[in-house]
């Protein structure tokens, strides 16, 4: 039994379908202890969008690191959270015309979610809250309490209230025009949806099956959440830094919500670190009244600030993730074409795609396979049938090729 087996709790997930030890990763590869090399399509879970240990934020990192910049100091001022702040102001905010202050709510996406959450509760006076179908928001309470999978709401072991799932884009295939259900339970007296704080929402819900909302799906609950006068919490905790190809993933659809969550990529490097986005007039808090020790992790907005210069000064990422992305979804086209009999179909947004199967068995076994022929790719979707790719958003053209020739040979080789 390794020591793995023997010490750490069964909870672990990521490292059953992946069974070796990892030591070593540059770029879009993974290496384990043996030195095999492991294309990842998987990004730390979207955490790694400028790939693992990329030259440009290592050097920045080294760099402070090697002169004794501060390391932990919770909210206190530092030279690097004034860099960061600065450099997002500049590289971010500005040119997208975004009028937002800025929470550090702790290290993860469950922080920056349970701060919009608490905002929310706290400007309004009002309690509910109104998520959708195969959400993902986070494991803890709060952000539990607005996600949709069932599993992973089993787990809190208590009642989770005070949220209402609606239909997300496409849930009823078309067949009910959008956000029919939620007007008329909002404008009836007698539906007994109490008035809600917020609604809460993913442009690309990616846990949920890389489920990708339509830009005037988008635009219509931005038009009906200030039409009721309830403030919009957008969840881009996975979907964000230009994961979808603008930075936001709800910027091709022209809106701008009250509150934006940010985790995963915008450390840069892989380094913890959270977000919440407020627009200036909902800054209602009291000092110290939603804080934690790990909110001012110095590397990453060392690491942040870097990404934002080399990456966001232009829109040449955000250009080569859309045409990636293509490509992806073509190829994806294509295995589906091929196996017309098996029910397949393609999905997803810029570098966030994927394939739904009948079934989590036979998505899990794709996966497996592609891990056998040397690529990391995760299923999802709430019986996991979705086949779902995440790869650096800096991977080249012959590592897209690769990983689309590996895909392409671990479906053949379950479906056939």
């Amino acid at each position: 039994m390794s020591i793995f087996e023997e010490l750490e709790s069964e909870v672990r997930s990521y490292s059953r379908g992946w069974p070796v030890v990892f030591d070593r990763a540059q770029g879009s590869y993974l290496y384990d202890e043996d030195g095999k090399a492991y294309l990842d399509f998987f990004a730390g879970a979207g955490a790694l969008n400028y790939g693992h240990n990329n030259p440009a934020l290592k050097r920045a990192l080294i760099d402070y690191i090697a002169r004794d910049g501060v390391t932990h100091a919770l909210d206190m001022f530092t030279v690097a959270k004034r860099d960061f702040l600065q450099t997002f102001k500049e590289k971010i905010l500005q040119p997208r015309d975004l009028d937002y202050k800025v929470v550090f709510p702790g290290p993860g996406g469950a922080n920056a979610v349970e701060a919009a959450l608490k905002l929310a509760r706290k400007v309004t006076g009002k309690e509910s809250v109104i998520n959708f179908t195969n959400a993902f928001h986070g494991m803890t309470l709060g952000a539990l309490s607005v996600t949709g999978n069932s599993m992973k709401r089993g787990g809190a072991g208590v009642p989770l209230v005070h949220a209402t799932p609606m239909p997300y884009d496409n849930y009823f295939d078309g067949s009910i025009p959008d956000f029919l259900y939620f007007e008329k339970l909002l404008e009836d007296s007698g539906s007994g949806l109490n008035e809600p704080a917020a609604v809460i929402v993913e442009g690309v819900q990616g846990e949920g099956g890389i489920n990708a909302a339509r830009i005037e799906w988008l635009k219509a609950l931005d038009d009906l959440c200030k039409k009721h006068g309830i403030l919009l919490i957008l969840d881009d905790v996975q979907m964000g830094c230009g994961r979808t190809g603008p930075f936001f993933s709800f910027e091709d659809a022209g809106i701008k919500p009250d509150i934006v969550c940010l985790s995963k990529s915008i450390g840069g490097y892989g380094i913890p670190m959270a977000l919440t986005l407020i627009r200036p007039d909902l800054d209602v808090w009291e000092p110290g009244e939603h804080n934690g020790t790990f909110r001012g992790i110095s590397p990453a907005f060392v690491t942040a600030a870097e990404a934002l210069r080399v990456y966001w000064s232009d829109d040449e990422l955000e250009k080569s993730t859309k045409a990636k992305g293509e490509r992806i979804a073509a190829a994806f086209q294509g295995i589906v074409e091929a196996y017309p009999d098996a029910n397949l179909f393609a999905k997803g947004r810029g570098l966030a795609r994927g394939i739904e199967f009948p079934n989590g068995d036979l998505a899990g076994k794709v996966c497996a396979a592609a891990f056998e022929r040397g690529l990391l790719m995760e299923t999802s979707g709430p019986d996991g049938e979705v086949m779902k790719v995440l790869p650096p958003l800096t991977l080249t053209e012959d590592e897209l090729t690769k990983g689309l020739s590996i895909i392409d040979e671990a479906v053949a080789a379950v479906l056939n």
